[in-house]
This record gives C-alpha cells, structure tokens and sequence, in this order.
C-alpha cells in the first residue's frame, strides 16, 4: 500500500482525521478539489459569522444612543466587509494547508474517486491504502420551479460584489433564517418564504415561536404556508410569485432550501459503498461504510451535520485506527446555535420530542434583558429548561437571546453530566447577566395536559 490512510476531502472532518492519524504515526495522504477547509471555514460557518456580527452593528448603534452616545452613522460599506472577511477565510484555509504540511501528510490538489476498496484516483493518478476516508461534505439544493437557474445558493452570498437592496430568502432551515437575519441587518429589504406552517422544524416550538416574532420585530417579511411558484427576470431584477398570491420584486433570490451530500462523481457504486435513498452514505456506528476498509465522517452521511460533530468524528476515528484508543463520537446532547438576530443556543431534547419519552416538567422564562429596558427595544429573551419528572435530569436547555450560543455552551456540559434541576438550583448565579435565570428559574409552566383533564 502506497498510504495507510488516504482522506477525500479537506474539510473539518477530513483535515482534522488526516493531521491526527499522522500524529500517531501513519502514512497519511488527503485529496481535496476545491478549499483547504471545507464549506465551514470558505463559504459556510466563518464568513457567516463574521456578516452577522457585521449586522449586528446597526442594532448596536441605535441601541448606543440611550446611553447617551453622539453617533453619526454614514451607512455600510459592502466591499471593505467582503474585503477584511475574504483575507480572515484566507487566512483560515492556508492554515489548515499548513497544518496538514506540518504533520507530514500528503496533499493532493483535486478531485479523487474510488477505483475499489484500496485504491483512489487523482487526476489520472492511482495510489492505494489501507484504509479510505471519505469527508466531502454536502452542497446546497436547488429548487425545481421555474426560474430557478436565477436563484443564488448560500455559497453565492458570499461572493456578491455589493448588497442586494431588495431579497427573497427561500426556506426554513437554520441557514435561511441566518441569510435574512444578516441581510436585513445591513440594510436590505428580506422577504423570507417558507412553505411549512412555522420554520426551524425540529427545533423547540416555543423557541421557533420566539424567534419568528423576533423577525418580524426587526423588519423582516416573514411569511409562513408561501412558496415561491417562479421566479422571473425582469428589467429591474427579479419577480418572485408566491403561493400566497403575491408578487415580490428583488434584487436577488437565495435559494436555501436545504443541502446534500456531496457524492457525485466519487466512485461509490464502482467500490460497493451503500447509500440511502437520499444519496447518503451509509455508516454504522463507527463510522464505517459497507466497504470494511472505506469510512465516512460528517455531512457526507447525513446523521447530524455540524462542523463540530464532523471534527470530533474525524479525530476519534484516527484514535480508533492509528491511536489504539478506539471510541465513538455520541450524538446526544451536542449543543447548536442559530446566529440569527438575537441568535439562539440549544441543547439537548426539545420539548415535544422529550415528551415522548414520559412526563416532563417545564420551566419557562421570558423577560426584557436589562440592556432594553435602557434602550426600548422590545427585544425579549427566552430561556427553557426540559426536565424528566421521574429523575429530575434537565434534558434540554434552550435559549433565544443576546449571547446564547455563548451560554449554552457552557450549560452544555451539564447535560453531558446528566446535571438534575436540583444542580441548577444550588448552583449560585453571576448576577446581573441573562445566564443567571438558568439557575434561578423555580416556576414550572402548567402542563396542558393536565389543563385539558382538568
């Protein structure tokens, strides 16, 4: 064998399995055809990120103005905020090159694909290993309606030479609500479409509640039960007719409507991987595929797609493999955030799917964080606690607020703990914050069960 482990791709997952497997001493190689980083760190979590804070600025700045700063406000410049956030994604995707060089790993520029269970294909090139790691991640999908060769993928924001003034967002899904949330707080007009009676399926209810009234709060157009049902080009832009009825003219259409995995052109069928009816690769619980010496990490699997989630699959196959420490990444209680503005930090069982399990108490808190009650904003935060009746064991936390996906991470360690609301409430609060209510919260909602009986 030419390697004892050839990773496809250079993702999270994938660079994180290769630095580490070459720690422990193996003959690493790693093929990557498009950035060194992957979706997270070229058009995806990073530069994401860094629009977001960019939008929460003119918030900020309104909000300034109560506590008694002089501001004078001349507008946003698009082009300094893509140049300063190219240079840090960059920056980011040379040094997971570098990281990988240093470790001793291989590298290859370019697409790879299966030739069987020990052998991969590099432009003409054929090296074998021991072992095959495939990490590709996923890509965004495309609609069916017509016109939809005008929409723009979450890929394409971040490319835009200048702002949108006017966009549609297609969808419901964490991306969608992010892509209107920092569009509009740069100043664009957001019309957000979803076909579904209330968007962010999956999520806590009343966090989806929350949120939904938080939007419109900040001026997005948010609209439930409407779909678009085709998108024309017009002199001016473009024109998106809804299924509600209505016709709305925009700059620009994002199509965000849901990713998937990543695996054209790799070769699966000719080495035997097995796949899902939704084009996944099919793993077990460690990771391995069909193929006994081919494994798959992160969104090309469609388990639970996070970056974080990928990296530590990534590392702890390489333990398994190469470290002789061999585990497996759980995929309970893994906290996720949502940076809308206000963003929101979540972990652990949503109400609705904790229920199933048994009898669940609920304590809920909605409140005016002390920062609004100086600037007037209406903004409310809210902090949830799901709790087993039997045990007492907080099966999920759940916030909507300034900083909580900060806060959760931290309650996210107690929920690996298997902390009970009785840790909560003996654990003294940091006082005057919002993470304070977290353990500080005695009411328990009523449960509308026992109304109903009642």
């Amino acid at each position: 064998m030419d390697f004892d482990l050839f990773v496809i791709g250079g993702g999270s997952a994938g660079v994180r399995c290769a630095r580490i497997s070459a720690g422990h001493g193996a003959r690493v190689a790693i093929a990557e055809s498009r950035h060194w980083g992957g979706t997270c760190v070229n058009v995806g979590c990073v530069p994401k990120k860094i629009m977001v804070q960019a939008a929460e600025y003119r918030g900020a700045f309104e909000d300034a103005r109560a506590f008694g700063w002089d501001l004078e406000v001349r507008g946003h410049d698009w082009a300094k905020l893509k140049a300063r956030r190219d240079a840090e994604v960059a920056r980011l995707s040379t040094l997971y090159r570098h990281l990988l060089e240093g470790a001793g790993v291989t590298l290859f520029e370019g697409h790879a694909a299966l030739i069987d269970a020990h052998t991969v294909e590099i432009g003409g090139r054929r090296v074998t290993a021991r072992f095959i790691v495939i990490a590709t991640g996923g890509e965004p999908v495309r609609p069916t309606i017509p016109g939809a060769e005008h929409c723009l993928l979450s890929d394409d924001l971040f490319a835009l030479p200048e702002k949108p003034k006017r966009v549609v967002v297609l969808g419901g899904g964490y991306i969608a609500c992010e892509f209107a949330a920092l569009l509009n707080g740069l100043g664009a007009e957001v019309h957000q479409l979803y076909r579904g009676p209330l968007f962010l399926r999956g999520f806590d209810r009343d966090l989806r509640d929350a949120l939904a009234e938080e939007m419109r709060a900040e001026g997005i157009d948010l609209r439930f039960d409407a779909d678009a049902e085709r998108i024309e080009r017009t002199r001016d832009g473009f024109l998106v007719v809804s299924s509600d009825g209505r016709a709305i003219e925009a700059d620009a259409v994002f199509a965000t409507i849901g990713r998937r995995p990543n695996v054209a052109g790799l070769g699966l069928e000719r080495a035997g991987v097995q796949v899902s009816a939704k084009g996944a690769i099919v793993v077990d619980e460690a990771m391995r595929t069909s193929v006994p010496s081919i494994y798959a990490l992160g969104d090309v699997t469609d388990r639970l797609n996070l970056t974080p989630v990928a990296t530590a699959q990534g590392h702890a196959l390489a333990d398994t493999l190469f470290g002789g420490r061999p585990r497996r990444v759980s995929l309970e209680n893994v906290p996720t955030a949502i940076f809308t503005i206000p963003p929101i930090g979540t972990v652990g069982l949503a109400e609705e799917e904790a229920a199933k399990r048994g009898p669940v108490d609920v304590y809920l808190a909605r409140f005016r964080p002390l920062r609004h009650t100086i600037t007037g904003r209406q903004r409310r935060t809210l902090m949830k606690l799901v709790v087993e009746r039997a045990s007492g064991r907080v099966l999920g936390a759940h916030m909507l607020g300034e900083d909580a996906p900060e806060i959760i991470q931290g309650i996210a360690i107690a929920l690996v703990m298997g902390a009970t609301k009785a840790d909560f409430d003996r654990t003294i609060g940091v006082h005057p914050t919002a993470a304070e209510e977290f353990v500080t919260m005695r009411t328990r909602r009523p449960d509308p069960l026992a109304e109903a009986a009642d």
